[in-house]
């Protein structure tokens, strides 16, 4: 092993023995160790599920280079078809009453305008649903909510995407 191996591993064993209690458990930092790890897993799942594409603003047009902190903040671009104008809400304000119960709760029930993939929330497993949650949870709430949906008929006073109508069935 390395010079920088060997410190590394003294470093990480370090850490470790800190958080262990004493007694040498991992007591409650056992419990913010599996919490670290379901916000990462919350973020890599707000990556590669599209969570960003709608609710951060820019982030397609700018390939994903968005700084997170700016993260799901809801965006001001409208999405318009027959069912009217939605917008991507701010999902860090979203939850910032809400319960990890109401959360998940939820996202088995609730069903959303287009273009929300609402019916793709309700085939991730409950251990995903919850790391998105402690990861907007660990994000924070910030930002300003997004403008309030728009029946048909109704002009937005902001850019559109638009959507055409769906093809018969």
């Amino acid at each position: 092993m390395s010079k920088f191996g060997y410190g590394a591993a003294a470093i990480v064993l370090a850490v470790l023995s800190l958080q262990a209690g004493a007694d040498g458990s991992p007591g409650k930092d056992k419990a913010i160790y599996g919490k670290a790890a379901s916000i990462e897993q919350g973020r890599y799942l707000t990556r590669i599920a599209g969570c960003n594409d709608c609710h951060t603003a820019g982030y397609m047009a700018s390939a994903g280079n968005v700084p997170e902190a700016q993260w799901l903040l809801g965006d001001s671009l409208g999405w318009q078809g027959d069912w009217g104008t939605t917008y991507a809400i701010n999902l860090r304000l979203y939850v910032k009453d809400m319960s990890e119960e109401q959360w998940v709760a939820m996202a088995r029930t609730k069903q959303s305008r287009p273009p929300m993939p609402w019916f793709g929330l309700r085939e991730m497993k409950d251990a995903d649903l919850r790391a998105i949650y402690r990861f907007l949870r660990f994000l924070g709430p910030a930002g300003e909510p997004a403008p309030a949906y728009l029946p048909p008929g109704q002009q937005a006073t902001g850019p559109v995407a638009r959507f055409p109508s769906p093809p018969p069935r």
